[in-house]
């Protein structure tokens, strides 16, 4: 047996260890006398863990058959979604906002139970012209930004990609390479933080990055032992070159966890078809005319996507895994889609659904016993329990942090 097998046989068991726990229901009448012999209904609503990717196709007032098809298999598989935020696509002109159509996206996610994040606050690469040609300092204006964005998205999206890919960002001719340059990655990541705290306090805010290196780690020392300190830490793994071997992925959790906060899987990508070739220098820059997904390569994306899932839902600092992107095309023109082009599912698609919607939920038919209860392993996440001959429901959330009981009352 090989590391990797030997991780894979291992993920069943840390499975049930971290990602559920016992539940026990109590059934009792108004007067409070517990109820024996009381069948009711566990179903699990949704997931405590984050499964997404980002959805910046969605058109929430598009008919078309193309958009319906995104949507339905956006909500059959998915329970949280990265939004654009993106300087310069967000204000192309100085005042000028996007923020009625991403109202719009955000508004359709919550109406869907989608929890949501915007992504980035900050990044050297899609920054607007206009602002370096102003008289206001940048750095005024990119402030600006970041609180004025996060305080009018507040109670609609709560999870923030503050800055990204900061440990490179010296290497840009820009003003926030400039300051990259003069004050060094740690010290304006835990601005750019500090900005996006004092809008929204309690808001979820992550760093994130491509470069898993001593650099980005160093990062992180730095800012956890200063006053603007993330919450969460965001890794970028597109795999356009070839999949990660699992003992890396298994490496890259152990190595951020040690950081203590959660680790989310922010930009994930696996082709199914051919992988960039490999004389060139820079996968971020390949575009191909043609780049269709085929079926052997469907085949190779659905068994390595099954066991990454598997391995890093095992891992108890993972709290969130993004895909990037839905459907074929949409990102460099690539087949990195769980979708194909046309929006038919590919076979990763149909596995994520099996695991995320069937293996890793808990519903079930309880039946209390003679002290008016009954237990079960239940994942955690959010659930409705009913007692189908009164057809009294009741919905609570079931986590780590909550009491791992509840009861219904029947009238």
């Amino acid at each position: 047996m090989n590391d990797a097998e030997a991780l894979l046989e291992g993920a069943y068991e840390r499975i049930g260890e971290h990602r559920r726990d016992w539940l026990t229901v109590t059934v009792t009448d108004v007067g409070g006398r517990r109820l024996p012999g009381q069948k009711v209904v566990l179903r699990q609503e949704d997931s405590a863990f984050l499964f997404g990717a980002n959805i910046f196709s969605l058109r929430p007032d598009d008919p078309s058959e193309e958009q319906r098809r995104y949507q339905e298999a956006f909500c059959g598989l998915l329970n949280y979604a990265t939004l654009p935020f993106y300087w310069a696509q967000y204000e192309p002109e100085p005042g000028h906002t996007r923020e009625a159509p991403l109202r719009a996206m955000a508004l359709w996610c919550a109406e869907h139970s989608i929890r949501t994040k915007g992504h980035p606050l900050v990044w050297h690469e899609v920054y607007p012209k206009w602002a370096d040609g102003q008289e206001t300092p940048a750095l005024k204006l990119l402030k600006a930004r970041v609180k004025g964005v996060v305080g009018a998205f507040g109670g609609l999206v709560d999870i923030w990609d503050v800055i990204n890919e900061s440990t490179v960002s010296e290497r840009f001719g820009n003003a926030i390479g400039d300051w990259a340059r003069r004050e060094g990655m740690t010290r304006i990541a835990g601005e750019c933080l500090k900005w996006a705290r004092s809008a929204a306090p309690r808001a979820l805010l992550l760093v994130n990055d491509f470069n898993v290196s001593p650099a980005y780690e160093a990062q992180l020392e730095g800012l956890l032992a200063g006053s603007s300190k993330p919450d969460a830490v965001g890794i970028q793994s597109h795999m356009h070159n070839g999949e990660w071997p699992l003992e890396r992925a298994w490496q890259v959790c152990e190595t951020y966890s040690r950081f203590g906060l959660p680790v989310h899987f922010t930009e994930l990508t696996v082709l199914s078809g051919d992988y960039i070739p490999p004389n060139v220098s820079s996968w971020s820059t390949y575009r191909a005319e043609q780049w269709p997904s085929t079926a052997e390569g469907e085949e190779r994306q659905a068994r390595y996507v099954e066991r990454l899932y598997t391995l890093l839902f095992s891992h108890p600092a993972v709290a969130a895994i993004t895909w990037w992107d839905l459907a074929d095309g949409s990102w460099m023109n690539a087949p990195c889609g769980l979708l194909r082009r046309d929006m038919s599912p590919k076979p990763a698609y149909e596995r994520l659904r099996h695991l995320i919607q069937h293996e890793w939920r808990t519903n079930t038919q309880l039946t209390t016993d003679r002290d008016g209860q009954a237990r079960a392993t239940a994942f955690y996440g959010r659930y409705a329990l009913t007692h189908p001959n009164s057809g009294k429901t009741i919905r609570f959330e079931h986590t780590p942090a909550a009491p791992a009981a509840t009861a219904l009352i029947l009238d």
